[in-house]
């Protein structure tokens, strides 16, 4: 796929499709046991990056697998981002923590512009989606205590009519749900992830 980044820069500016993308890749509890989030304080603010470039005919886009702990997203397969720190904007968090993550220096990086906010329910985190650009393929060099390795995604994958499959898995090891994801690099891509990636392949099917 090639893409036009003035025609994308230009339908991120326009309205975005949000939900309706987002829920077509929400998992859903299987059986009695059900996950329960109350959370008594307001979600904090962060923001995860889209970063595209092109090498050998195509346009791709890394994303991070997170070490095995105990907790909601241990081991689970992410977009390079965290949490916002006093001050920041939702863009200058998004290149920030990049550059941390995978070592793509932040002033190398074009921003075209954001998805829809996404409210991370386990983790009580309101996610702001932002779409990058390098000139050049980057060489990534990891943070060894966030990330256990760097997987590399196709667009033309992402946006192949197959490329959405259903399973069966465990969420945090213990909640069987059936989600919606992708295959990226034989890793299961479900969950907050997925439903963020399936607002931007709705969008670049859009685009002429």
């Amino acid at each position: 796929m090639v893409i036009d980044y003035e025609a994308l820069r230009t339908r991120l500016t326009l309205p975005l499709p949000g939900s309706l993308a987002h829920n077509q890749m929400r998992a859903e509890p299987v059986g009695a046991i059900k996950p329960k989030f109350d959370h008594t304080l307001p979600p904090r603010p962060g923001s995860v990056m889209i970063l595209l470039y092109g090498e050998d005919n195509d346009v791709w886009f890394p994303l991070t697998k997170r070490p095995d702990y105990l907790g909601t997203h241990g081991g689970q397969i992410s977009l390079p981002g965290g949490k916002a720190e006093l001050g920041e904007t939702s863009i200058e968090t998004a290149l920030r923590e990049t550059e941390e993550e995978i070592g793509v220096k932040s002033d190398t990086i074009e921003v075209l512009g954001v998805l829809s906010d996404f409210f991370v329910i386990p983790s009580n985190f309101i996610v702001t989606p932002v779409i990058g650009l390098l000139k050049t393929p980057p060489l990534f060099t990891p943070d060894p205590k966030e990330v256990v390795r760097v997987l590399q995604c196709s667009v033309n994958e992402l946006v192949d009519a197959n490329s959405i499959r259903t399973k069966e898995i465990l969420a945090a090891k213990f909640f069987p749900m059936r989600a919606p994801h992708f295959e990226i690099e034989q890793e299961v891509v479900w969950g907050a992830t997925a439903m963020i990636l399936n607002e931007f392949r709705t969008i670049l099917k859009e685009l002429p």
